[in-house]
């Protein structure tokens, strides 16, 4: 059961064959040419599907071809999506670092990734690049949800500033991870966690600004640090996800 691929058209295709086991599916496209000509994927092998949004469909190949894979159902899982959910709002970095996090957070279970043009960030979007950039962030996503074996694909959302951040914070728990932040984040519990979403706001390589925090903070987010290290941008949010993915029971 080493091989995991997405496929849009998943629900609709078992719509018409009522879900049934022995029910036959096909993959098509990018991830069927990959299986069969990268992967080696052959029939008689055990394979899954996932349509990124909750379902998943495990079965035996009966037909590999580059253009299409064909496979027979054993069973079918409808998995809920978590809540609270969590939500990286990674601050535009240089060089690979906000995809490298955004590669990490989604392996560790993220559900959604929000690129922040902070005061900081050396690197800005104008609109054509946050367009391409959005771009790259759903391929890094996919490509790293395959890889996790996850039910659920992260959304990655458009190009925020500060003043959007803030006016989430009314409606969502935000926490800024903050190496002198006033709160630990494994002192957080599940009481602490009254909204929906929780987002979690990592700056960029020159850390968050003072007026920026200020503005956050005002806006009802908080401040937490995650130990006595001064963690990259690329691994301060993988690193505080798997926090509070215990903290939420997730793990």
């Amino acid at each position: 059961m080493a091989h995991f691929y997405l496929d849009d058209s998943l629900a609709s295709q078992l719509r018409e064959v009522h879900s049934q086991p022995g029910a036959v599916v096909h993959l098509r496209g990018a991830d069927a040419r990959h299986a069969v000509t990268v992967a080696r994927v052959r029939a008689g092998e055990a394979l899954r599907l996932g349509d990124g949004a909750g379902l998943m469909v495990h079965g035996v190949v009966v037909t590999a071809e580059p253009g299409e894979v064909t496979l027979e159902v054993d069973r079918v899982e409808y998995h809920e999506r978590p809540r609270p959910s969590i939500h990286l709002v990674q601050a535009l970095a240089k060089g690979d670092r906000a995809e490298l996090a955004v590669q990490a957070a989604t392996e560790l279970g993220v559900d959604g990734v929000t690129p922040w043009q902070a005061a900081r960030s050396i690197v800005r979007w104008d609109a054509a690049k946050a367009v391409k950039g959005a771009q790259r962030w759903q391929t890094t996503v996919r490509e790293a949800t395959k890889q996790s074996v996850r039910p659920w694909m992260p959304i990655v959302e458009p190009l925020i500033t500060t003043g959007v951040l803030a006016a989430r914070a009314g409606k969502s728990t935000v926490l800024v991870l903050d190496p002198v932040g006033e709160h630990e984040l494994t002192s957080l519990t599940s009481h602490d966690f009254t909204h929906a979403d929780v987002l979690l706001v990592v700056g960029p390589e020159g850390g968050i600004a003072p007026d920026e925090r200020d503005a956050l903070t005002a806006a009802g987010a908080r401040c937490v640090r995650l130990g006595s290290n001064v963690l990259r941008t690329s691994t301060a949010g993988p690193a505080a996800i798997a926090v509070l993915s215990v903290a939420l029971g997730r793990w």
